[in-house]
C-alpha cells in the first residue's frame, strides 16, 4: 500500500466530499489508519491532507466529526516541526470544538490536541496553561458515563508536560497528580491505564524530584497486575483533590448522547492496554538510581502477585522487568536484599515461562520473549542458571510451533499463511543468541536440541523473512558460542551461500556477517567452502550491489577470514578489491573487524599490504575524521601509521602530504599517541 499510497490517497481524499454519510466516515477513519500504518510516507503527503481534515471537522454528522478528530490525532502526532505552520488555527478550532461539543466528541478532541501538544513541543507553551486549565474540569468528574473523559484529560495532561517541559509545569504539577491519584481508584480500566501513562510522563520531567510520589504511586503500579479490566483499586475516598480542583464540579455536563465507539489513536482499539500504559515501566528503572529503604520495601511487595491470577499482557510483562531491574540496581546494604532480589527474579521468570507456553496471544508472548532476552543478558549465567532448561525447554516448544499461542488461528487468516508468525519467531529467535551470550560453548548441548526446529523456518513454504531471521539468529550464535559452531557448519553453509545471493538486501547483508563469523570460528570445517565463500562475498563489492550496508558485511568478512586462515586467502586479489570497498559507510559494527585486519597486516608488515598503502592511508584519513567511528577504532589505526612512519618514514612523507591538511592532521595527532 506504500507504494500505491498517492492514488489512495487520491480516491480518499475525494470521499471524504461524498454525500453518504458513511462514506465520509470511513473516508476520516481510513486517513487515521494511514497515518498510523504508513509511517513515514505519509507524512509527506501533509500539505494536502491536513486541509482536507480540518475540513471534515466541520461536518454535519457528529460520527464523521469524531472520526474525523481520530485522522486529525493519528495524523499529527509523528509531524513533529511540520506542524507549527498549522499550531494556532489547529489549538484554536480544537479548543473551540472541546467547549461546544458533545462527551464523544470531545474524547477524541482531547487525543487531537494530545498529539498536536506531541509534534510541537516546545513551540505548544503559548497554549499549554490554557489546555490545561481545561483539563481541569474533565479530571474531576466522576460519573460512569464521563470517565472516558477524564482518562483522556488525564492523557492530554501529561503529553502537555513532556512538551513544554519541566521549567513550566513543575508547579503546577501537583494538583494534577493528586487528581490522576484519585481517579484511579473509580472503576473504569482505561482511566487506570491512562493514569499510568501520566505518571511515566510525569516521572521523566521530575526526575528524582519523583520520589516524592513513589510511596503513592507504586501501590498503584503494583495492584494492576492482578485487575482485569473490570477490578478496581480501592483508595480512600477521603483523600481531596486540592490544589486549585476543589471548587470545579464534576456535572458541568449532563450530555446522555448514545456512545459512538471510541477509537484510541496509539492503538487503533476501543479500550485495552495503551500504548501510553506501556511506558508505565519506565519509572522502575529510573527510581532505582537512588531509592531508599521505602522504595525497597514497596518494591519487594512485587513478589506477592498470584501468578495464577495475573492477567498478562504487554504492560504487565514489560512491568515485571522492570520491576527486577529496579530491585536488581538496589545495592545489597541490607543482609536480605540478595534474597528479596532473587525471590523477584523467580517470581518474573516463572510468569515469563508461563506465558510463553500457555498464552493463547502470540503479541504477548512475543513480548515475554522480547524480556526474557533482556534479562537473560542483564542478569548474567549465575543467577539465570537455574532456570537455563525450562526457558531451553519453552523456547523449543516456540520452535516447534505447539504452544499454546501457536494452535489458535487469528481470526481473517486464510490457511496455509504464515506470515502472521514473523512478529512471533523473531522474538523467539532471539533467545537463542542471548542463551549463547550469557553460555558461551556451554550453549551447544541446547543449541544441538534448537538447531533443526530452527531450520525448518528456513525451508519452503515459510517467508523470505524468516529465513532472515534463521540466518541472523546462526549469526550471532556463532558469534557468541564460538569454536562448538564447527559442528554445523556442513548443514549451515547450503543456507548461508544461498542468501548470500539473496534478491533481498537484507537477506544477503545477514548471510555476509554470518559467513564471516563461521569462518572465524569454525575452524577447519569452514576451510573447504573458503572458494565459494570467496566467489560470492566477490560480486557483492561488484557496482551491481547498492547496499553499502551489504558491502560493509561483506567487508567485515573478508577481515574475520584474513584474520583467522591468512594462508588459505589469495591476498594478492582479496586485498584490492577489499580496501578499494573502505571506508565503511553504515554499519559501523564491522568497524573493529575490518580495521584491526588491516592494522594487523601492516604492524606485521605483510607483503601484500605494503604496496596498497597509499591507499590504505587514503581510507585510515577518512576514518580518524569520521564521527561515527570509535576512538578505540581511531587509537589503533593511528598505531599502525605510527609503525609504518617509524619502519618507512622517507617514503611516507609523500603520501601523507597527499592528503587533505584536516585529514592529514587528525592522523597524525592519532599516529603520535603513545
Amino acid at each position: 500500500l506504500k507504494d500505491k499510497l498517492e492514488d489512495c490517497l487520491k480516491i480518499v481524499l475525494e470521499a471524504l466530499k461524498d454525500q453518504e454519510q458513511m462514506v465520509r466516515g470511513a473516508a476520516s477513519f481510513a486517513l487515521g489508519q494511514f497515518a498510523e500504518h504508513l509511517q513515514p510516507e505519509i507524512l509527506s503527503h501533509y500539505a494536502s491532507v491536513l486541509p482536507c481534515i480540518l475540513n471534515a471537522l466541520e461536518d454535519p454528522s457528529d460520527e464523521v466529526k469524531e472520526k474525523s478528530y481520530y485522522a486529525l490525532a493519528a495524523f499529527c502526532e509523528d509531524m513533529g516541526e511540520d506542524i507549527l505552520p498549522y499550531l494556532d488555527p489547529l489549538i484554536c478550532r480544537l479548543v473551540m470544538s472541546l467547549q461546544n461539543s458533545p462527551r464523544n466528541l470531545q474524547e477524541t478532541c482531547m487525543s487531537a490536541i494530545g498529539s498536536v501538544a506531541a509534534a510541537a513541543e516546545q513551540a505548544f507553551t503559548p497554549y499549554a496553561e490554557k489546555v490545561l486549565e481545561m483539563m481541569k474540569g474533565f479530571m474531576v468528574l466522576t460519573s460512569d458515563e464521563d470517565l472516558c473523559a477524564r482518562a483522556r484529560a488525564t492523557e492530554v495532561v501529561g503529553i502537555v508536560a513532556m512538551a513544554v517541559g519541566r521549567a513550566r509545569v513543575e508547579a503546577i504539577l501537583p494538583a494534577f497528580i493528586e487528581a490522576a491519584i484519585s481517579g484511579f481508584g473509580l472503576d473504569y480500566s482505561e482511566l487506570r491505564e491512562y493514569t499510568h501513562g501520566f505518571f511515566s510522563n510525569v516521572a521523566e520531567i521530575l526526575g528524582d524530584s519523583f520520589t516524592q510520589y513513589l510511596p503513592h504511586v507504586l501501590p498503584l503500579v503494583f495492584s494492576s497486575c492482578n485487575l482485569d479490566d473490570g477490578s478496581a483499586v480501592d483508595i480512600d475516598d477521603a483523600d481531596s483533590v486540592e490544589n486549585g480542583f476543589g471548587g470545579v464540579s464534576s456535572d458541568d455536563d449532563d450530555n446522555d448522547e448514545p456512545r459512538i465507539r471510541n477509537i484510541s489513536v496509539r492503538t487503533g482499539v476501543s479500550g485495552g492496554v495503551t500504548e501510553d500504559f506501556n511506558q508505565t515501566q519506565w519509572v522502575f528503572p529510573r527510581r532505582s538510581e537512588a531509592p531508599g529503604s521505602h522504595f525497597f520495601e514497596t518494591l519487594s511487595d512485587s513478589t506477592k502477585i498470584n501468578v495464577g491470577c495475573l492477567i498478562c499482557n504487554f504492560t504487565v510483562l514489560s512491568l515485571l522487568a522492570d520491576i527486577l531491574t529496579a530491585a536488581r540496581a538496589i545495592p545489597p546494604t541490607h543482609a536480605d536484599v540478595l534474597e528479596k532480589q532473587k525471590d523477584i527474579l523467580d517470581t518474573v521468570l516463572n510468569i515469563y515461562i508461563k506465558t510463553m507456553t500457555e498464552d493463547d496471544d502470540k503479541e504477548v508472548v512475543a513480548q515475554a520473549c522480547m524480556n526474557v532476552a533482556d534479562i537473560v543478558k542483564d542478569c548474567g549465567l549465575a543467577a539465570i542458571e537455574p532456570y537455563i532448561l525450562r526457558l531451553a525447554e519453552a523456547t523449543l516448544v516456540l520452535l516447534r510451533q505447539e504452544s499454546s499461542c501457536q494452535q489458535v488461528e487469528s481470526d481473517g487468516e486464510d490457511d496455509g499463511d504464515i506470515d502472521h508468525d514473523e512478529v512471533l519467531m523473531d522474538a523467539v529467535s532471539d533467545l537463542l543468541p542471548a542463551f549463547a551470550k550469557v553460555m558461551g560453548s556451554y550453549f551447544d548441548p541446547i543449541f544441538a536440541k534448537l538447531f533443526d526446529p530452527l531450520m525448518k523456518f528456513a525451508k519452503s513454504p515459510h517467508p523470505p523473512q524468516d529465513k532472515t531471521m534463521v540466518v541472523a539468529t546462526l549469526a550471532e550464535v556463532a558469534q557468541e558460542m564460538g569454536a562448538p559452531i564447527s559442528a554445523y557448519v556442513d548443514k549451515i553453509m547450503p543456507l548461508v551461500l544461498k542468501e548470500l545471493a539473496s534478491s533481498d538486501a537484507t537477506n544477503r547483508r545477514n548471510a555476509a556477517f554470518c559467513v564471516g563469523e563461521i569462518c572465524k570460528n569454525g575452524g577447519a570445517a569452514a576451510l573447504k567452502y573458503y572458494g565459494d565463500i570467496l566467489r560470492s562475498l566477490h560480486n557483492l563489492f561488484s557496482n551491481s550491489e547498492s547496499d553499502d550496508a551489504v558491502r560493509d558485511n561483506a567487508a567485515g568478512a573478508i577481515a574475520r577470514m584474513i584474520m583467522v586462515q591468512p594462508q588459505s586467502i589469495p591476498l594478492n586479489q582479496v586485498l584490492p578489491v577489499f580496501i578499494k570497498a573502505l571506508p565503511l559507510k553504515e554499519d559501523h559494527e564491522e568497524s573493529m573487524p575490518v580495521y584491526s585486519c588491516i592494522c594487523s597486516l601492516l604492524l606485521s608488515s605483510h607483503p601484500q599490504i605494503l604496496p596498497l598503502v597509499p591507499d590504505v592511508i587514503h581510507v585510515f584519513a577518512q576514518v580518524v575524521v569520521s564521527p561515527h567511528e570509535s576512538d578505540e577504532v581511531k587509537t589503533n589505526i593511528g598505531k599502525a601509521v605510527s609503525h609504518l612512519i617509524s619502519v618507512y618514514g622517507q617514503q611516507m612523507q609523500p603520501i601523507l602530504s597527499a592528503l587533505p591538511p584536516a585529514h592529514a592532521s587528525a592522523l597524525a595527532a592519532f599516529a603520535s599517541r603513545r
